[in-house]
Protein backbone atom coordinates (compact mmCIF):
# COMPACT_ATOMS: atom_id res chain seq x y z
CA UNK A 1 0.00 0.00 0.00
CA UNK A 2 1.41 3.23 -0.81
CA UNK A 3 1.78 5.83 1.68
CA UNK A 4 0.54 9.33 0.72
CA UNK A 5 2.05 12.73 1.23
CA UNK A 6 0.28 15.42 3.49
CA UNK A 7 0.71 18.56 3.28
CA UNK A 8 1.56 18.49 6.89
CA UNK A 9 4.45 15.80 6.31
CA UNK A 10 7.83 17.56 5.92
CA UNK A 11 9.62 17.67 3.00
CA UNK A 12 13.08 15.79 3.30
CA UNK A 13 16.14 18.44 2.43
CA UNK A 14 16.70 18.83 -1.13
CA UNK A 15 19.76 20.30 -2.29
CA UNK A 16 18.84 21.40 -5.15
CA UNK A 17 15.97 22.99 -4.02
CA UNK A 18 17.85 25.19 -1.43
CA UNK A 19 19.89 26.37 -4.17
CA UNK A 20 17.01 27.48 -5.61
CA UNK A 21 15.60 29.41 -2.82
CA UNK A 22 18.91 30.84 -2.26
CA UNK A 23 19.01 32.26 -5.60
CA UNK A 24 15.67 33.80 -5.22
CA UNK A 25 15.91 35.40 -1.82
CA UNK A 26 19.83 36.99 -3.36
CA UNK A 27 17.95 38.50 -6.38
CA UNK A 28 15.91 41.44 -4.97
CA UNK A 29 12.47 42.48 -6.40
CA UNK A 30 12.44 45.14 -8.47
CA UNK A 31 10.03 47.80 -7.78
CA UNK A 32 8.99 48.81 -11.53
CA UNK A 33 7.75 45.97 -13.71
CA UNK A 34 7.03 46.61 -17.28
CA UNK A 35 3.37 47.59 -18.55
CA UNK A 36 2.65 45.53 -21.36
CA UNK A 37 0.15 46.67 -24.23
CA UNK A 38 -2.28 44.04 -23.18
CA UNK A 39 -2.83 45.54 -19.42
CA UNK A 40 -3.47 48.39 -20.62
CA UNK A 41 -6.00 47.87 -22.80
CA UNK A 42 -7.34 45.13 -20.26
CA UNK A 43 -8.02 47.52 -17.54
CA UNK A 44 -8.87 50.41 -19.91
CA UNK A 45 -12.28 48.67 -20.99
CA UNK A 46 -13.57 48.43 -17.52
CA UNK A 47 -14.08 51.93 -17.74
CA UNK A 48 -15.13 51.50 -21.38
CA UNK A 49 -17.94 49.25 -19.90
CA UNK A 50 -18.96 51.94 -17.27
CA UNK A 51 -19.15 54.61 -20.08
CA UNK A 52 -21.40 52.40 -21.91
CA UNK A 53 -23.45 52.22 -19.02
CA UNK A 54 -24.07 55.67 -18.82
CA UNK A 55 -24.98 56.08 -22.36
CA UNK A 56 -27.80 53.29 -22.16
CA UNK A 57 -28.97 54.77 -19.19
CA UNK A 58 -29.33 58.24 -20.55
CA UNK A 59 -30.88 56.74 -23.98
CA UNK A 60 -33.42 55.22 -21.34
CA UNK A 61 -34.67 59.20 -19.92
CA UNK A 62 -34.17 60.78 -22.72
CA UNK A 63 -38.01 60.34 -23.69
CA UNK A 64 -39.07 61.79 -19.79
CA UNK A 65 -36.70 64.71 -20.03
CA UNK A 66 -36.78 65.95 -23.50
CA UNK A 67 -39.82 65.00 -25.43
CA UNK A 68 -38.18 62.79 -27.79
CA UNK A 69 -39.81 60.55 -29.71
CA UNK A 70 -39.67 57.09 -28.34
CA UNK A 71 -38.89 55.50 -31.82
CA UNK A 72 -35.58 57.62 -32.40
CA UNK A 73 -34.99 57.03 -28.61
CA UNK A 74 -35.03 52.64 -28.82
CA UNK A 75 -33.34 53.00 -32.49
CA UNK A 76 -30.31 54.77 -31.14
CA UNK A 77 -30.35 52.28 -27.70
CA UNK A 78 -30.11 49.57 -30.87
CA UNK A 79 -26.94 51.33 -31.93
CA UNK A 80 -25.60 51.42 -28.67
CA UNK A 81 -25.86 48.04 -27.94
CA UNK A 82 -24.27 47.30 -31.48
CA UNK A 83 -21.28 49.62 -30.58
CA UNK A 84 -21.10 47.67 -26.99
CA UNK A 85 -21.14 44.39 -28.42
CA UNK A 86 -18.54 45.30 -30.66
CA UNK A 87 -16.40 46.37 -27.78
CA UNK A 88 -17.28 43.14 -26.18
CA UNK A 89 -15.84 41.17 -29.20
CA UNK A 90 -12.47 43.17 -29.38
CA UNK A 91 -11.90 42.42 -25.53
CA UNK A 92 -12.65 38.77 -25.99
CA UNK A 93 -10.48 38.49 -29.13
CA UNK A 94 -7.16 40.31 -26.69
CA UNK A 95 -8.22 37.74 -23.82
CA UNK A 96 -8.44 34.34 -26.39
CA UNK A 97 -5.90 33.18 -28.89
CA UNK A 98 -8.28 31.82 -31.28
CA UNK A 99 -9.86 33.69 -33.86
CA UNK A 100 -8.03 36.20 -32.52
CA UNK A 101 -8.03 39.22 -36.18
CA UNK A 102 -11.40 37.85 -36.94
CA UNK A 103 -12.81 38.90 -33.64
CA UNK A 104 -10.93 42.03 -33.23
CA UNK A 105 -11.46 43.44 -36.55
CA UNK A 106 -15.61 42.43 -36.77
CA UNK A 107 -15.40 44.00 -33.13
CA UNK A 108 -13.95 47.13 -34.80
CA UNK A 109 -16.06 46.94 -38.05
CA UNK A 110 -19.18 46.83 -35.33
CA UNK A 111 -18.05 50.14 -33.71
CA UNK A 112 -17.82 52.03 -36.85
CA UNK A 113 -20.99 50.82 -38.45
CA UNK A 114 -22.49 51.99 -34.84
CA UNK A 115 -20.42 55.41 -35.34
CA UNK A 116 -21.99 55.80 -38.77
CA UNK A 117 -25.28 55.17 -37.72
CA UNK A 118 -25.78 57.63 -34.78
CA UNK A 119 -24.61 60.42 -37.08
CA UNK A 120 -27.55 59.12 -39.70
CA UNK A 121 -29.75 59.56 -37.25
CA UNK A 122 -29.01 62.97 -36.02
CA UNK A 123 -29.26 64.13 -39.32
CA UNK A 124 -25.23 64.77 -39.98
CA UNK A 125 -24.35 62.65 -41.92
CA UNK A 126 -20.44 61.54 -42.65
CA UNK A 127 -20.60 61.00 -46.30
CA UNK A 128 -22.34 64.29 -47.66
Amino acid sequence: MVKHRRWSDKQKSDSSQTEKEKQFTENPISSKTPISLKSVILSGTKYAYVIALAALLSGIFTPFTLGVQSETVILGMLIIFLGLAGGILIFLGVKIQRFKSIMILSGLGMMVLSVILIHEISERSIFN
